[in-house]
């Protein structure tokens, strides 16, 4: 690695202000309940979850500084550290809990309690957080020109707004406003459509694309090299295997589905090969590439570990020794600390009667959860936690823990319950340690105390887990899961792969399939892990991810910036994530409380695709237009 010149944070390690105050954690607190319950629904109906770093950063920049007064950009930004945690915990418990519920309304197994669920969700959000403690100073630290880290960046810029009244806080709040603006027309009024699809009838596919603004704002902010690897995985799923699959395989069967490929083709078009069969190759080719990055991290993560074994035989909490000869910035949780918290929480995974893991299930916990940490935490480095294939890690856990049971006799209802309580544990400890990287790295680029950071990380999954197991109980007695209101389409699938190991019906070709994918790709020295989530994700995310990123490659070209730090378009890009983040949530208490039909305006006025694609285009061309400005 190259000699880095020593980075300088916004507030200097030498300077002293508020930061873990009660007025930070009690907001930080109340934010990790909102958007942890806001956040559940949203994912169980759409099953996907919306980012709160940068949303409860913008939260928390106005009540502490507009409504109470209070200066200190570290106080905001521990806010939006426990704040944040809500979201993740809760991303990563819709994915798998709501199995259980399923498997109750089945008579499979007993209906879940409060208990139950808080006790599993709490036990995942701790190992995410402290997985990541000994990962920092690799990761954020020595890793800081290679990983952008995109809603950490953005994150950032929101809260450095705050500090400036001049033009970076007029582009920052202008993203924010105008891509507000257009998430609460398409999703809120729905007056466009939030998708726009092409038919290709040629290739048997499509080509869509969603057309809001964030998505182009995560573009701009990971580059055209990262976002072109991205689109290459969408374009192989889109335009090569789907065609592949419904040109070959037409009059074919095959698992999940009961019906041949061309009568689901003809019902439901392209996005239903997708759903049932490109998944399950992407989810190969995810996990596959995740073995591959360890693997080549390998060196780093040693030296990582190296340090960590120097921490524990001295008495200080610093990378550099004791307290006092570290600096502030550089102040972690004590490793003494973090390793026998780890130690003890998998003990509790192991002998909690109300958490259904055994033994043998808690010591794959540790593996998976320290591997699954890591890869998580350089993940979001790359593409950002909104983009992070959580669920595709989960399956992977899901598959090997599965088959693990099976093999060692556990094959009926109560293996099945075993393994989705371990791909719980696992989904919840990859969603957090993706959230905690992107807040030390905000915390990072601000001058923060990283310990001060991990323990409002803690804070905020205690809160959140308790919350979370509420929230679950409730929306299941309301609508039920499955239901048209929550149909919780991740859940589903993972509750598909369990029933399928266990029955010997999983399609293990597909998997395989996107395993040698990744090694191919490994082989000619294309990056495996960008190229196989944009396998795994649906093309519609990635188009517009290309869109920024070739925005932000023009302007590179126009200006010969090569490091891209100069004009508004970073700042302005900031702002359209944070406004798309915050009308989500909003849109999604809405939602909760019953009153989205009220502001539902498509039985009126609905311009369709047409009004999308005006909206896109506008988006993309004040990210041009704000990018030329210095």
């Amino acid at each position: 690695m190259k000699d880095q010149k020593e980075f300088k944070p916004y507030v200097p390690a030498e300077k002293v202000t508020s930061e873990f105050t009660v007025t930070s954690v009690a907001t930080g607190v109340l934010l990790a309940v909102v958007f942890g319950a806001a956040n559940a629904y949203l994912g169980l109906r759409v099953g996907m979850t919306v980012s709160a770093s940068i949303p409860a950063a913008v939260v928390s920049m106005g009540i502490l500084r507009i409504l109470l007064k209070r200066k200190s950009i570290l106080e905001s930004n521990m806010v939006q550290t426990i704040g944040s945690a809500g979201e993740s915990l809760a991303a990563g418990a819709i994915f798998t809990m709501p199995v259980f519920f399923l498997w109750a309304t089945e008579g499979v197994s007993d209906a879940p309690g409060m208990l139950s669920i808080s006790l599993t969700a709490l036990m995942g959000g701790l190992l995410g957080v402290l997985f990541m403690v000994p990962l920092r100073n690799a990761l954020i630290v020595k890793e800081h020109d290679t990983l952008p880290y995109p809603e950490g960046t953005a994150c950032a810029e929101v809260l450095l707004a705050g500090e400036d009244r001049g033009t970076s806080a007029r582009a920052v709040f202008a993203g924010m406003g105008i891509s507000a603006a257009i998430k609460f027309v398409i999703d809120g009024l729905k007056a466009a459509s939030g998708t726009v699809t092409i038919p290709v009838k040629a290739l048997r596919t499509e080509f869509s694309s969603e057309v809001y603004p964030a998505l182009l704002g995560v573009g701009y902010i990971c580059g055209a090299r990262i976002s072109s690897y991205l689109f290459a995985g969408g374009i192989l799923g889109w335009f090569v295997l789907i065609p592949a699959i419904v040109s070959f395989g037409s009059d074919t069967v095959l698992y999940p589905a009961s019906e041949t490929i061309a009568e689901m083709y003809a019902a439901q078009g392209a996005e239903v090969i997708w759903s049932s069969y490109i998944r399950y190759i992407g989810a190969g080719a995810v996990a596959a590439g995740g073995i591959i990055s360890l693997v080549k991290s390998m060196p780093l993560i040693t030296a990582t570990f190296a340090e960590t074994i120097k921490d524990l035989r001295k008495s200080g909490t610093g990378r550099g020794g004791t307290a006092d000869k570290a600096k502030r910035t550089e102040l972690d949780i004590n490793m003494k600390v973090v390793v026998t918290a780890i130690i003890l929480l998998i003990l509790a995974i192991a002998l909690f009667p109300d958490i259904p893991v055994s033994i043998p299930g808690a010591l794959l916990i540790a593996l998976f959860g320290f591997f699954f940490a890591t890869v998580s935490s350089r993940m979001v480095g790359l593409v950002g936690s909104s983009n992070n294939p959580v669920s595709g890690m989960a399956i992977a856990t899901l598959l090997f823990a599965t088959m693990a049971l099976k093999s060692a006799g556990n094959s009926g209802a109560q293996g099945m319950v075993g393994a989705i309580a371990i791909g719980s544990i696992i989904c919840i400890i990859a969603a957090m340690s993706g959230d905690t990287s992107q807040d030390l790295k905000t915390g990072y680029l601000l001058g923060a105390t990283p310990r001060n950071q991990q323990i409002g990380e803690l804070i905020g999954a205690v809160v959140s887990a308790v919350t979370i197991g509420g929230v679950l109980i409730l929306l299941d007695a309301a609508w039920g899961f499955g239901s048209t209101e929550l149909s919780a389409p991740q859940a589903t699938l993972m509750k598909m792969i369990v029933e399928g190991v266990m029955n010997g019906s999983l399609p293990w070709t597909l998997v395989f399939i996107g395993v040698f994918i990744a090694v191919v790709m490994e082989v000619l020295g294309i990056p495996v892990l960008p190229v196989a989530i944009g396998l795994y994700l649906p093309l519609k995310l990635s188009v517009p991810i290309m869109a920024g990123g070739l925005i932000r490659q023009l302007r590179f070209r126009r200006t010969n910036d090569a490091d891209g730090e100069a004009g508004s378009g970073i700042l302005f890009c900031s702002g359209l994530i944070a406004g798309e983040g915050l009308v989500g949530i909003g849109l999604a208490v809405l939602a909760v409380v019953g009153a989205a039909d009220v502001i539902d305006l498509s039985r009126l006025f609905d311009t369709g695709m047409a009004g999308g694609t005006l909206l896109f285009l506008a988006a993309g061309l004040l990210i041009a237009w704000f990018s030329a400005r210095k």
